[in-house]
């Protein structure tokens, strides 16, 4: 399975190029960075019961939709938010009727698994005083939606001026978790991030309602000829996939 982490990764090839290198493969899958881990576990689930094996492109939802844009060759997308399918959704990129949201997920504050900080997510929390002469990890507020969502909840709990100078922002997920795993004493990344990374423990949950919900869409490409895609899609929602996304943390949802 092909892996991108993240926009200009120095040794990965670009979506577009990584995808046209196996245009033939029987199902290409565009999916948000974060989603790595369990999907990973699906597919491998899935070639053991079709005998047939996905190519799976991870990078950021808004570096995907892009690529998609551009014709990149893909048959199911996967995004991290709700904006960069409605952007595809918009601009008549997926096919009617096969959008649906499947996951959410949460965003946490971590430390490193030795870490001993007692520090409560309230409005006016002390993350800037707490995290001293250190760093706190985070995507990029820019294009990343654990990023984006990272600032927004910052703003809703009205620390954003003292801790926008401490952000050590990264390309990707497993940046922020190297980071803090090494010592960077704070990250702010999903839930299912901190679950897949021993090295780090959460300190606390940063409230729902202090950031738009994080809903995981999924459809098939508009452009998608591929006869397996509606089953994949299918099998994304099937008992097998279900437990495995559980397990990585992520939640269910009715849709």
């Amino acid at each position: 399975m092909l892996r991108l982490r993240g926009r200009g990764s120095p040794n990965s090839p670009s979506p577009s190029s990584a995808a046209k290198s196996t245009a033939t493969s029987a199902l290409i899958v565009f999916a948000a960075a974060s989603m790595e881990t369990a999907l990973d576990a699906i597919a491998a689930s899935w070639t053991a019961r079709t005998g047939r094996s996905p190519s799976i492109v991870y990078a950021s939802s808004a570096v995907l939709a892009r690529q998609i844009e551009r014709s990149a060759p893909a048959d199911i997308f996967i995004s991290g938010d709700e904006k960069w399918m409605d952007y595809l959704d918009a601009a008549k990129l997926i096919q009617p009727g096969t959008r649906r949201d499947i996951l959410g997920n949460a965003l946490v504050l971590i430390e490193p698994a030795d870490g001993n900080v007692a520090l409560k997510i309230e409005p006016g929390f002390d993350l800037a005083g707490a995290a001293g002469s250190g760093k706190i990890a985070v995507c990029n507020i820019g294009s990343w939606p654990g990023g984006i969502y990272a600032k927004e909840s910052l703003e809703k709990l009205g620390v954003w001026r003292t801790v926008e100078p401490k952000l050590e922002q990264v390309d990707n997920f497993r940046a922020a978790l190297n980071l803090v795993s090494r010592g960077e004493t704070f990250g702010i990344v999903y839930a299912t991030d901190a679950k897949a990374q021993p090295k780090v423990k959460v300190v606390d949950t940063l409230p729902e309602s202090t950031h738009s919900p994080i809903v995981y869409p999924v459809a098939i490409v508009k452009a998608s000829k591929n006869p397996n895609a509606a089953a994949f899609l299918a099998y994304l929602s099937s008992q097998e996939a279900t437990t495995i996304f559980t397990e990585q943390g992520f939640t269910i949802l009715s849709n």
